[in-house]
Formats: structure tokens, sequence, C-alpha cells
């Protein structure tokens, strides 16, 4: 399939009526959808009615949910895009909010002719922004499944459990990735440290076309531009944004997800007292934000990590199914 941009009387093209998803298909643009400007990558598979929409973490694109959508697919149409400067999509134009962000979704979603009602899947900050737009666009929303989504009040709560850790390691992360947005821009030296952090890494489970096409991704300044700007506004503009909006969700069907292996453990120690109150706290803000739904529960996934997605796809997917039969 030629990348193209969506156009009204294409929009059929969109999906895939094949529950079966090739690599390649994750490892290049397909469906370029204009959001105003700018043009998003899109690949949907499968058909029926509620859409899934998978919304990826901080950073990620829609190759990550490569296990799952194909077999949400064989029962409702599912699918995946990248926000404005990760995998195939255009250059941000604008602060990386969860906000901004929610209306290039429904910018998405309604120049493509997607039709609602639509279940939404999010990952950490993919997580912040399938809230933002359940938020904003109520009536279109059937559902959610929320993977261990981030936490407006994340940094603060952790903070005081580990005498402000929690922002000297969120900090130490936002200056990593501005040391791999200034040797994108001007070239990541052969065979050097940055480029082994920045340009090679992160690509270990992938399939080869798709590394391949990560590999291309993570050398463009564009994508480091993104990925700087979600992680400074992460704990600022977007945690405001979703705080601003919080609210109960009635009776919406909500399934949370909740990793079951910390990503603060130190290999070969045990697990400190600090890190497991972190985990506790974790948990207790899946559950805060679960328990505004009716419908809502939370679970802890066994050996899952952050990412449950990419390490326990099959849990994902036995949860969108959950919320699938809540709407029967």
């Amino acid at each position: 399939m030629m990348t193209r941009t969506l156009l009204a009387a294409g929009a059929a093209l969109l999906c895939s009526t094949v529950a079966q998803a090739s690599q390649d298909a994750y490892a290049r643009a397909q469906v370029m959808v204009d959001v105003g400007g700018r043009k998003l990558n899109m690949y949907c598979m499968g058909s029926g009615s509620p859409t899934v929409i998978f919304e990826a973490g901080g950073g990620r694109a829609g190759w990550d949910w490569a296990a799952v959508q194909p077999e949400v697919a064989k029962r409702t149409r599912a699918c995946v895009y990248d926000r404005a400067g990760m995998g195939f999509s255009e250059p941000l134009t604008r602060p990386a909010t969860s906000g901004n962000a929610a209306k290039d979704l429904n910018f998405l979603l309604k120049n493509a002719r997607l039709q609602p009602p639509y279940v939404l899947v999010g990952n950490s900050y993919g997580g912040m922004v399938a809230q933002q737009y359940a938020y904003r666009n109520r009536a279109n929303v059937a559902g959610l499944v929320l993977l261990d989504a981030q936490h407006e009040d994340a940094q603060r709560r952790l903070d005081a459990l580990t005498g402000g850790r929690m922002s000297q390691m969120d900090a130490a992360n936002a200056d990593m990735v501005r040391n791999c947005l200034a040797g994108a821009e001007k070239g990541f030296e052969a065979g050097s440290e940055l480029e082994k952090t920045c340009a090679l890494g992160g690509r270990e489970n992938a399939e080869p076309k798709v590394a391949s096409a990560q590999a291309a991704m993570q050398r463009k300044p564009s994508y480091w531009r993104a990925h700087a700007s979600e992680i400074e506004n992460v704990y600022s503009a977007s945690s405001d944004q979703l705080r601003a909006a919080r609210k109960p969700f009635g009776d919406l069907p909500l399934v949370s997800l909740t990793r079951g292996v910390s990503p603060y453990l130190i290999p070969g120690q045990p697990q400190s007292d600090t890190n497991k109150a972190v985990e506790a706290e974790n948990k207790a803000m899946q559950d805060e934000v679960t328990a505004l739904s009716t419908r809502g529960v939370n679970r802890v996934v066994p050996d899952a990590p952050h990412a449950i997605h990419l390490g326990k796809p099959e849990a994902v997917v036995a949860a969108v199914m959950e919320v699938l039969d809540m709407l029967k």
C-alpha cells in the first residue's frame, strides 16, 4: 500500500478487512490523514463497531501495538496511529501536550471518516491522551483500556515517597533526550556512546523491518524535538490539562491494567522498601482513576513491565475483549 493523503472518496481504503498484519505494514507509512495542515500516519485492520483506537506511550509509535492490533481486529476494526513527530507522521508544530494530542486525535478520527463509538486503549502518556479525548468527546467513547496510565499527580506523590528522587530521575531523562536532539541535529558520530544511546537502543524485540524503521526515526531531529516536548510538558501542561478536566466517567466501561514489575528495580538487588512504596502508590493512582467509573476495574498483571502491551500483549487483548463484552 503506497503512502497517500486520505481523501474522502478513499476513506474505505483505511482498513484492511483481513485481521492479519504483516510486519511490513508497520515498517512503512500507510494512510496519511490531514489534521489541519499536518498529516499523521494511521493504519487500520478488521471491520465492525466500535472501533478500537490505540495510543502509544511517550516517544513511541503505532508499531508498538503489532502484537495486539491483529488479535483485536479479528473481532472489530482496530487502528493505530503515530502522534506528530513519531513514526511516519509529520513533525510537531506546537507543544506536545496531552490536550494538543487529544485535539489531533479528534481531527484524525473525523478526517479519516471513522465513525464513533470508539474504545480507546492507552499506555503511560498515551493513557493521559486517551482520557483527555474521552473527557472532551464523551458521546463518542464507548470504553477505555488504560495500561499503567500516567497520572497527573504522579511526580508530586512519588517525590513525597522518595525525597525528590523521582524529579531528579525525570530531569536526567529530559537531559538525555535533549542531548539526543543535539546529536541528531549534528548527525550522530558513528560508534559514539551518544549514537548507541539515542539511535541504536530500544529495538531489541522488534522485527527486522520494524527495527530498521525505528532506527530511521531515531536519527531524525524532528523525532527528538517531539519526544523532548512530550517530556518537558508531561508534569506541567499535560498534567495540568488532565487535572482540570478530571471528573467521574459515569458508567463508562473501563479496564485498567497495572504493571507487575517495577521499572525502578536495581538488577541483582532485593526490592527496597522505598521501591515497594512507589509501586503501591502507582497502583493506588490506577485504582483512583478506575474508581471514577461505576464499571471500572483495575488489575495488576504479574511479570508485566510498564509497557504492558510489549511484555504481556495477551493481557491487553483480554482487557480489550472485556470492554467489548461489556458493550453487548
